[in-house]
């Protein structure tokens, strides 16, 4: 094998692959890129047995082959090389010779045949959504995936499809986030993505109202390709929660609410609580104003700001950085929020719509 190409665009490229290598691994080949050139194209392929990321770009193609490179010690020579472009040269030992200008490294290669088999989607459910609309769902709802594999399930988000709706779901025991969208395939299925799945896809996700992402949805894996990159993953297996069984029906006090102002006065009151001194949130709503005060060993502190209310009256309290982290992925000036007491889950819409929800569990104060 013998190619060359552009360098800057074969570091942003392994950059994003590498993210998917295994750092330490009993098979050598799985710490390593796994590289093609064929078809003047070279293919670049990290995979840690559970998530793959595959891509291509353009190259000069000399002579074909394939290898695999250490990730990190081949992503940081490359990056630091000092021309415009490099030239990759697999000699007869597996040694790679590479060149940029008056620099040149050699390094130990591993046989291609040894990087194992990419799973391949059979018999796959197909959707495609706008980029910017993925990335968007991805966003709002990857927040409450649950990071302990207490009930491993819910360390992934469910993928709800039915008729002409996706419904992306996150819970994690605290909190839950549903973020809805239409679409043109009429499909009812459903499945679970890995967090850390999701959160590579919504790093190489572009910001493009034109480009799509093609899901491709089989038994045990899932495939998306977003053009530039293609990133396979594992599903997760498991009882996800019936969420639709979780989610108030009624509400005796109805909320609305400008997003920045609530969001800045619970970070303001927040300031007192840390990882060490911890306490809930106290909000009290009544006559048109939501007042919020806080009290931990460090001191008290005390905001309020102004609120369009219909129903009685109510007194609950929160943890900081659940209601924080739903205000902040709101993506809207004002929420909605209902409230059945103080002891029933907090309820966040949008004011128009019905595009997210997000639900807070309340904790319980004391005098």
């Amino acid at each position: 094998m013998k190619i060359t190409c552009e360098r800057s665009k074969l570091v942003e490229k392994l950059s994003n692959v590498q993210r998917a290598v295994s750092p330490k691994s009993n098979l050598a080949a799985l710490e390593g890129i796994y590289i093609n050139a064929q078809n003047g194209q070279l293919e670049l392929c990290g995979y840690n047995t559970e998530l793959a990321i595959k891509t291509t770009l353009k190259a000069d193609v000399i002579s074909e082959g394939k290898i695999v490179l250490g990730a990190r010690l081949f992503t940081d020579i490359v990056r630091r090389l000092p021309s415009q472009n490099v030239t990759l040269e697999v000699q007869d030992n597996l040694m790679v010779l590479i060149k940029s200008g008056s620099s040149e490294f050699s390094l130990a290669g591993i046989d291609a045949d040894e990087f194992p088999e990419i799973p391949k989607i059979d018999k796959p459910d197909s959707i495609e959504l706008p980029c910017i609309t993925a990335k968007s769902m991805i966003k709002q709802t990857l927040f409450a995936v649950a990071d302990t594999d207490t009930k491993p399930i819910h360390t992934g988000t469910l993928f709800d499809i039915k008729k002409h709706e996706i419904a992306l779901v996150s819970v994690d025991g605290y909190r839950m986030a549903i973020r809805k969208e239409k679409i043109k395939e009429e499909l009812d299925i459903k499945f679970v993505v890995p967090g850390k799945t999701l959160g590579e896809v919504l790093k190489l996700l572009p910001d493009d109202e034109d480009q799509e992402l093609k899901i491709l949805a089989g038994q045990r894996h899932i495939l998306f390709d977003t053009k530039e990159y293609c990133i396979i993953s594992r599903l997760l297996d498991g009882e996800f929660l019936d969420y639709k069984m979780s989610i108030p029906e009624s509400f005796k006090t109805k909320v609305n609410v400008n997003t920045k102002e609530m969001l800045e006065s619970v970070e303001r009151v927040s300031l007192i609580i840390t990882e060490r001194f911890k306490s809930p949130v106290r909000c009290i709503i009544s006559a048109g104003i939501t007042r919020l005060s806080c009290l931990t060993s460090i001191g008290k502190a005390y905001d309020e700001f102004p609120v369009s209310i219909n129903g009685e009256d109510v007194e609950i309290g929160f943890n900081n950085k659940y209601m924080t982290d739903a205000l902040k992925n709101s993506d809207t000036d004002e929420v909605i929020i209902e409230l059945n007491g103080s002891l029933s889950p907090i309820k966040i819409l949008p004011k128009n719509g019905d595009s997210f929800l997000f639900l807070v569990l309340p904790v319980r104060l004391h005098e």
